[in-house]
């Protein structure tokens, strides 16, 4: 039945009962571990004592009249903030403890430095045999740059997407989101549960992890690197222009662009009854796909000055009326408005303590039966270490000693 997520069974998602031990910062962590607690684990995110994730500095802009940054707020909700110093070995004991009965560790410092600091996997399994363990860097753990720093411009670049990024006669340029980050996130949330499957599967050993940025970038140029391939000529720049498929992209309007997309043949007669030119249906040189790929210059040129005649809004009346998908381009107020967005339950607030109501997207994972979901706002620094050592058994003395040594 249509809708059945829309009315999940339980308020628990399907991860309820994991514990994730967050060693990350920044986003391809954060934004791993946030997925995780979306489905219910429990996220500990571990933070320096000393101003915790370092995006928690990065503004403007902070949300309302609040000092949070919404850079912070975006990726670290459903989670608690424990503060300890790993530079201590007291913090790093501390550490190992809480690993010792965690499913799940996420970490993304530099290659090496949890080996440095005792926190490696093959240490923390010792005392944890079931435990999956998921290190995340910019080139991985092995190869000539595996010491190399990473950072999402630079992997955007290193693995090709930004050479097929832009327009044709244009500068190369990034896509607007952190997308190497957020895609190395994505691949580790999919290592891990996987791993948490096989081990519950299996003999029930965890194992470990490794997932880069720049591995991350090479596997999404997918179909790009299959061209390369089988042409060894390597892909350009089109703008929004798709390499094996015409038309589609972006036309301009009389007051702005819209997109068109005509993948299917039998699409192509619907567009053209749509623009009023039957006529190019049976045209020899835009008979089927492959000929409108070969003449898209000639193509482009005779659409565009069909097109850019009408408004955005005639335009894609046009196209809806015949079938044919197409879209305004819309920024992020328009999507936020869109009330298929407010159906689909992307649009989402939870309560904060100092910043109030904090808008975010929501969750892309609908399940009928343990639904991901919102529960809790992006934690204070701190706000949870007290809670969460009580929990594994520190007493409050425990506690104040560790506060007075600046182990938390």
């Amino acid at each position: 039945m249509v809708g059945e997520a829309q009315r999940p069974e339980t308020n628990s998602g399907p991860l309820d009962g994991v514990t994730v031990l967050d060693a990350s910062r920044v986003l391809v962590g954060p934004f791993c571990t946030m997925q995780l607690g979306d489905l219910g684990a429990d996220v500990i995110k571990v933070e320096r004592p000393d101003g915790g994730d370092q995006t928690r500095g990065w503004y403007p802009p902070t949300y309302g009249e609040s000092e949070e940054s919404a850079y912070y707020l975006s990726v670290n909700r459903n989670k608690r903030s424990l503060t300890l110093n790993l530079s201590s070995e007291d913090g790093c004991e501390l550490f190992r403890d809480l690993a010792s009965e965690a499913d799940i560790v996420v970490s993304n410092f530099r290659v090496g430095k949890m080996e440095e600091w005792g926190l490696d996997y093959q240490t923390l399994r010792k005392d944890n045999p079931g435990l999956v363990y998921c290190a995340l860097s910019g080139y991985g753990e092995w190869g000539p740059d595996r010491d190399r720093p990473a950072y999402d411009l630079i992997m955007q670049a290193e693995g090709g997407l930004m050479s097929i990024t832009g327009e044709k006669d244009g500068a190369p340029v990034r896509v607007g989101v952190a997308i190497a980050d957020i895609g190395a996130g994505m691949y580790a949330t999919q290592a891990i549960l996987a791993a948490l499957l096989e081990r519950e599967l299996g003999d029930g050993a965890g194992q470990k992890i490794d997932v880069s940025l720049l591995d991350g970038q090479v596997a999404w140029m997918s179909y790009m690197a299959s061209n390369y391939f089988a042409t060894g000529t390597a892909p350009g720049r089109m703008g929004s222009k798709h390499p094996t498929i015409a038309p589609y992209q972006a036309f301009p309007t009389a007051d702005g662009y819209v997109v068109i997309a005509v993948p299917s043949q039998n699409l192509w007669p619907k567009f053209c009854a749509a623009i009023d030119r039957n006529d190019l249906v049976d045209d020899d040189r835009f008979r089927d796909n492959a000929s409108r790929v070969e003449n898209r210059e000639e193509l482009d040129t005779l659409l565009e000055a069909e097109i850019e005649a009408y408004t955005t809004e005639y335009v894609l009346e046009l196209m809806d009326d015949h079938g044919v998908p197409a879209s305004e381009v819309k920024d992020m107020e328009d999507v936020f408005d869109n009330p298929q967005v407010a159906a689909r339950g992307m649009h989402q607030s939870v309560s904060h303590p100092t910043a109030g109501d904090v808008e975010m997207a929501g969750s892309p994972m609908h399940l009928s039966k343990t639904p991901a979901s919102v529960r809790s706002h992006p934690p204070l620094l701190g706000e949870h270490t007290e809670e969460i050592l009580s929990e594994y058994g520190y007493t409050a003395a425990d506690i104040d000693r560790l506060d007075e040594r600046n182990v938390i």
